[in-house]
């Protein structure tokens, strides 16, 4: 199925709002990054070389599965390749990519971001860290893609970090959510050695929240009446 015209604009707003967003939140630095969403068989991405923060919706460029450009005046990102990986592999909506602060400190030093937070479990668990290789090659995608196997975020040693989504708001709040757990891994390292939630306290933790219904909002639960008491005697109602 292909993606109408109109909902191609949409996406292609949408990627710049969220480059916008993560501009704002500090995780993309000028021209360095690129945001994708998937609409049936097209990709709306990013244009190598725009400046991220001040993103407009002509910066992005809408591809087929294959990368040939079908709308848009610009050459897409030289990451082209990963996100087209990420999506015929994971079959995943949306896919960030950032030059993050904290992620790309920790990508710098360990070969696995260890569990040292609940909430990363909604990331699939400890975060592995893709060997280095030259960006935009096949070697770095390949090496992302097998690092995100059973995840929605990796990270790649010396250079930053990768997360998708069923949604671009889901791959998003993914980005968001790896920059802050690396700077909580960082901070605890200042301190001593942290402590990482071993495989039964993730997995009590992930029965919980089921059994919670963890991370989305629900009503109150509704209030037994308030019987009225009986009237005294010689007292009427």
């Amino acid at each position: 199925m292909t993606a109408s015209s109109s909902e191609l604009s949409q996406e292609r707003a949408a990627v710049a709002d969220a480059c916008r967003r993560l501009g704002a939140e500090g995780l993309l630095i000028g021209t360095a990054g690129n945001v994708s969403a998937r609409v049936d068989d097209r990709v709306a991405i990013t244009a190598t070389g725009a400046v991220l923060a001040r993103l407009t919706p002509d910066q992005v460029t809408v591809v087929d599965l294959d990368g040939n450009v079908v709308a848009g005046d610009l050459r897409p990102t030289s990451e082209l390749d990963l996100h087209l990986g990420v999506y015929r592999r994971y079959g995943v909506g949306a896919v960030v990519h950032t030059h993050a602060p904290m992620a790309t400190a920790v990508s710098c030093v360990l070969d696995e971001l260890p569990c040292i937070h609940y909430q990363l479990l909604t990331l699939g668990g400890a975060v592995r860290v893709a060997p280095y290789a030259t960006f935009g090659t096949p070697e770095l995608a390949g090496s992302v893609l097998a690092a995100l196997d059973g995840r929605s975020a990796a990270l790649m040693a010396n250079h930053g970090a990768v997360t998708h989504g069923r949604t671009l708001d889901d791959a998003v709040e993914n980005a968001l959510l790896l920059e802050w757990a690396c700077g909580v891994y960082r901070n605890a390292a200042a301190m001593g050695a942290p402590r990482v939630l071993d495989e039964r306290q993730q997995v009590a933790v992930i029965e919980a929240a089921l059994a919670r219904g963890y991370g989305a909002t629900q009503p109150v639960p509704s209030a037994r009446p308030v019987e009225e008491p009986e009237p005294t005697k010689g007292e009427s109602r």
